[in-house]
């Protein structure tokens, strides 16, 4: 009998099931809170408390333990990461702006220095050694990691692979090339794209240090997986080097969970978490893969993976009251602690600040939100105002108010909840649950004074917001549901096969749209319906999807384990590895093989297409192999781009891609 654990850790919680791989079975399943900034915590409860339920399982059973995780998805939707570098190579500052680098740049350091290749793979212009080592020199301390692009690096690599060799030797930094990420030409975005990976991979590292700690205290020697973009498994090893390739890992995970959970082959699914709600369409029992790269929040990067839309509505998202006459709601991004759950963490500084609000009215917002640190010791290289903070949350938590001096120190907050050093309080959906019923386990009573005072919050009109906790509760899951279906429909439009004249999210919002779900009287009678099941996932997917149903006029499944659902699907997936390139034809009789070590000429396309090919499975077999496949099977995709010449067809491009794929190997006792 072959045990397999699967760990999911969320921005909220840490599942962990036990499958009996043989038996195709569920035989376990345990939540922990996530615990920050040591995630060791969260993820030895999760551990734990699944082992425990079985009396006879022994440590030797488990063959294979698998991780799926939404901590890089949930970064990159709250703006969060490590710091780090950018070395920019052969690039004129113009291109700066495209694929929204300059934007996600921050104030990260960008190093720009000569060098890069030209679309055929010859040098365009030699990597400048001596400006890269001085730009190195000026660094500001604190950062994590260095991301390197360069000019047509996918056609020649050389001078990325030669910066990261200095890069190394000078600075003993973590470095991220991005050819090595993505196969396409857009520079920016690649650029973009490894700036990115270069940020999480700090996290990622203490995420998969933490597992590993545990599994060995608890003499699980099984090997560990980690659950790709696009569901494929890949080792832990090799997602600490590429931890960008996790983002929508959870999601992916989700997906092939809701498949397995359900039996069903073709439905959408949508995955509520903390801090992210993500939807995908499952089309003959398998994912839709983004041809564009993933995307996530306003971003979008050249990694493969789940055609996933992904936005920042969770359980945990805070509520935002909208300028204007009524006071709307609006939901997220930004996660925060649930006061429910911080009054059970804290109750002594909760409770008391909470009583003192009540007797106000209104109470300034900041006398009743915390501040809560994820560190314990000041994090290195902050700024002085940023440093001041710091030091008054070494003694713990703290009332928003207490905590700011001054007006100046409210920017100086914000950019520590970015950098993920603290996270605030504040009323969520979550909250409203506990008041209405559909959640506990939390501070029920703390959920409703929360409530209460966010209720006394006046419109534009004079009016409050709410008469009763109750009715705020229900303001906030109505959003809740307002906001999902639209997120479900702007997927839904997408996917759909007809050429629609407008972007997904306006028809989304279309008032013909939002008429006919409303499905009210009228002249002229619309309606509207999603024409596929929508599968709930979610520790709080019944509370919520029931109403999302009923406004799409759609089956709702919620499948019995939808909690733990992403650590299902972590276990049932197979290792996946690509390997891609590209023959071009620069001129009549020129054939131009872009390998791993660099370009190479040949007279005839069927020679150069043979060499890439070869190099593209060996490289392939060694990436499957070194992530966990003893005996992977290899395929080969070749897709050519052709031109009329002359009256003559003619190819000027071949792209292939090998793929290596199997089951990862498991421990045997």
């Amino acid at each position: 009998m072959a045990i397999f654990l699967g760990v999911d850790t969320g921005g909220t919680y840490t599942d962990a099931v036990l499958l009996d791989e043989t038996a195709q079975r569920i035989i376990a399943q345990a939540k922990s809170l996530t615990s920050r900034p040591d995630l060791a915590e969260g993820i030895g409860g999760a551990i734990d408390a699944v082992l425990a339920q079985s009396d006879t399982l022994v440590p030797a059973d488990v063959a294979m333990v698998s991780l799926s995780t939404t901590l890089a998805t949930n970064a990159l939707v709250e703006g969060q990461g490590s710091r780090a570098a950018l070395v920019m190579i052969g690039f004129d500052s113009t291109q700066r702006g495209r694929a929204g680098l300059s934007d996600a740049m921050g104030d990260d350091p960008l190093i720009e220095i000569a060098g890069g290749h030209q679309h055929s793979g010859a040098e365009a212009c030699p990597l400048d050694e001596t400006g890269l080592i001085a730009a190195l020199d000026t660094l500001p301390a604190g950062i994590s990691a260095v991301a390197v692009a360069a000019q047509f690096a996918t056609r020649n690599p050389a001078h990325e692979q030669a910066a990261r060799q200095l890069i190394r030797e000078h600075s003993r930094l973590p470095v991220t090339c991005s050819h090595e990420l993505s196969a396409g030409l857009n520079g920016p975005k690649r650029a973009l794209t490894a700036l990115l990976n270069a940020r999480l991979i700090a996290m990622i590292d203490r995420l998969i240090g933490a597992c590993e700690r545990h599994l060995a205290l608890r003499k699980i020697h099984a090997p560990l997986m980690v659950v790709r973009g696009d569901g494929a498994l890949v080792s832990a090893n090799l997602v600490r080097e590429r931890p960008i390739e996790t983002i929508l890992s959870g999601p992916a995970a989700s997906i092939a969970g809701a498949s397995w959970l359900t039996g069903e082959t073709d439905a959408l699914v949508s995955d509520i978490g903390g801090t992210t709600t993500d939807v995908c369409l499952l089309r003959g029992g398998k994912p839709a893969i983004d041809p564009l790269g993933a995307r996530v929040g306003d971003i979008r990067t050249m990694v493969e993976a789940v055609a996933m839309r992904t936005t920042g509505l969770g359980g945990d998202s805070e509520v935002h009251v909208q300028d204007g006459l009524l006071g709307n709601l609006h939901l997220g991004p930004r996660r925060v602690m649930p006061l429910a759950l911080a009054a059970q963490k804290f109750p002594d500084l909760v409770h008391p600040a909470l009583d003192a609000a009540l007797t106000r009215d209104p109470a300034s917002d900041d006398s009743w939100r915390f501040v809560i640190p994820l560190f314990s010791t000041v994090p290195d290289a902050l700024p002085n105002r940023e440093a001041a903070l710091a030091k008054r949350l070494l003694a713990g938590p703290m009332r928003q108010s207490d905590l700011i001096e001054t007006r100046i120190e409210v920017p100086a907050l914000s950019r520590l909840v970015q950098r993920g050093h603290v996270l605030l309080s504040g009323p969520t959906p979550s909250d409203a649950s506990h008041v209405l019923g559909g959640q506990s386990g939390w501070d029920t009573e703390a959920a409703r004074q929360a409530l209460t005072l966010l209720s006394r919050r006046r419109g534009g009109n004079g009016k409050r917001l709410a008469e009763t906790p109750e009715d705020m509760a229900t303001a906030i899951v109505n959003q809740v549901t307002a906001q999902t279906v639209t997120c479900l429909l702007e997927a839904g439009f997408t996917e759909d096969p007809r050429d629609w004249p407008l972007p997904a999210d306006e028809l989304a919002r279309h008032p013909l749209m939002q008429t006919a779900l409303d499905r009210g009287p009228g002249l002229i009678q619309l309606s509207a319906r999603l024409g596929v099941p929508l599968i709930g996932l979610g520790a709080s997917a019944h509370s919520y999807y029931g109403a999302v149903g009923d406004r799409l006029s759609c089956d709702v499944i919620v499948p019995e384990f939808a909690g733990v659902a992403n650590a299902v699907g972590a276990v049932v997936g197979q290792v996946a590895m690509h390997a891609d390139g590209q023959v071009t034809s620069p001129a009549p009789g020129e054939f131009i093989a872009h390998l791993p070590d660099g370009p190479m000429r040949f007279p005839e396309a069927a020679l150069a297409v043979a060499a890439l090919e070869q190099a593209l499975r060996q490289q392939a077999l060694e990436r499957a192999r070194l992530a966990g496949v003893d005996d992977p099977v290899i395929t080969l995709e070749r897709h050519d781009i052709s031109a009329d010449v002359e009256g003559q067809t003619m190819v000027i491009e071949v792209n292939l891609r090998a793929c290596a794929s199997g089951r990862p190997r498991i421990a045997t006792s």
